[in-house]
């Protein structure tokens, strides 16, 4: 069914540009929303969320080279149940920060500002104390990584208050401190997603109050504090809240994909993105090749050619055009372009329309190997609790206010990540 929650699995081949629904062995999550997934080597640690009765507190770990869940027995002091928290990696160390749970014995929401750290070799939970000028208790923030320092970025706190503030805890010396920022600053938001490419951070989308949606893009420096508001696309995503995105690098840096997110509607998406920023705040959005769904696999048909072209305005530095995509009406000549580069499935082509360079990618006619699932879908936020019995850590949250107190104790040997000794 649609409405409801989902623990599928689902793989997008960046290459082939097609999706695949895997068999996976071992026990799965319970169906869940607002949880974190992130990417440990070869595996995925998902953490926490909700099931739209309760909030979680469980880990699982997906391998992704046997297809296989993991219920991992882990140790030491974990985080509350919670959903709408963040999670990064800093070298072996998966950092869990902020969120919003509920307090022991009534349905009163408590937001946290805690941050928790799991060694993803030992799986060790140990609750970190940083010292420093601390976030505000949030959720539906971001947290991205530069240098081993972790940025959090905007959120909601309990008052309904949307945020645009960035924090840097720098992971070495276990510091909180807050950014001061200037230029065109972000709005405040929450649900927003937020990429990482170097010292840049791109921040997309989101919401605020009045359910009030963005489909503007921004770009942080994190080494200015300077912030820049990228000018708009037409045919970029629209306005919408609780995407992904992801950085595909290093290879292709400077390219990020965006897929899904919801609507003003709660309608859940299936649409998919790409970002070209070409290693500067010069940015255009396309859908190469094509609207891709998980609903409706993109089929590869022979004899059948899709031309992308994507237009720049060489005299505005910053304004872009998406591409715009249809099928090639085979035999009627349209203009000459010269091949620029090999790409998987085609080439990169160029050409002068009426003075302005445009590019674009012409896929070839070979069809796909790949294998499409049958049924992959995406879930919406109105869907009945789906229990598992097994690998079940929820647990009551004993606190009914979370929001830490910068101070440090200095009396441990090493107070900022995780030991075996528990």
């Amino acid at each position: 069914k649609e409405d409801r929650l989902t623990n599928q699995v689902h793989v997008f081949d960046s290459e082939t540009q097609m999706w695949t629904q895997p068999v996976i062995n071992g026990v799965p999550p319970r169906p869940r929303d607002s949880h974190s997934c992130t990417t440990v080597g070869d595996n995925l640690f998902v953490f926490g969320g909700t099931d739209g009765s309760n909030h979680l507190k469980d880990l699982h770990i997906l391998d992704t080279s046997s297809h296989t869940w993991i219920c991992p027995d882990v140790r030491g002091e974990g985080p509350e149940a919670r959903e709408a928290h963040s999670a990064t990696l800093v070298d072996k160390y998966l950092f869990i920060f902020g969120g919003c749970g509920k307090s022991s014995g009534s349905d009163d929401e408590v937001f946290y500002n805690d941050l928790y750290i799991l060694n993803t070799e030992t799986l060790v939970w140990k609750r970190a104390v940083p010292t420093g000028n601390p976030p505000s208790a949030r959720d539906s923030h971001t947290c991205s990584v530069w240098k081993n320092k972790m940025i959090v970025v905007g959120g909601e706190d309990l008052n309904d208050h949307y945020l645009s503030d960035v924090h840097i805890l720098d992971t070495d010396t276990f510091v909180w401190k807050e950014l001061k920022t200037s230029g065109q600053v972000l709005t405040p938001r929450a649900g927003h997603v937020t990429v990482a490419l170097e010292r840049n951070l791109f921040v997309f989308g989101g919401f605020t109050n009045s359910q009030n949606l963005y489909d503007d893009l921004y770009v942080l420096d994190v080494e200015t504090g300077v912030w820049s508001k990228v000018v708009a696309m037409e045919e970029g995503p629209s306005a919408r809240f609780s995407s992904a995105a992801v950085c595909l690098g290093p290879y292709k840096a400077g390219l990020f994909f965006f897929v899904g997110g919801c609507n003003k509607n709660l309608e859940p998406l299936d649409d998919i993105y790409y970002l070209h920023t070409e290693g500067q705040y010069d940015a255009r959005f396309d859908q190469n090749p094509g609207r891709l769904s998980l609903r409706k696999q993109m089929k590869l048909k022979c004899k059948e050619q899709k031309l992308a072209v994507a237009g720049t305005n060489i005299d505005q530095g910053r304004e872009n055009l998406s591409l715009s995509i249809g099928p090639i009406d085979q035999g009627k000549p349209m203009f000459q372009a010269r091949v620029t580069e090999n790409v998987p499935l085609g080439f990169t082509i160029e050409t002068i329309i009426d003075g302005k360079v445009l590019r674009g990618v012409l896929f070839s006619n070979r069809h796909s190997s790949v294998q499409t699932a049958a049924d992959p879908s995406l879930s919406s936020r109105k869907r009945p609790f789906m229990s598992d019995a097994e690998c079940d850590y929820r647990g009551k949250t004993p606190r009914t206010v979370s929001n830490d107190v910068a101070g440090c104790s200095s009396q441990q040997a090493d107070p900022l990540y995780p030991s075996d000794n528990v």
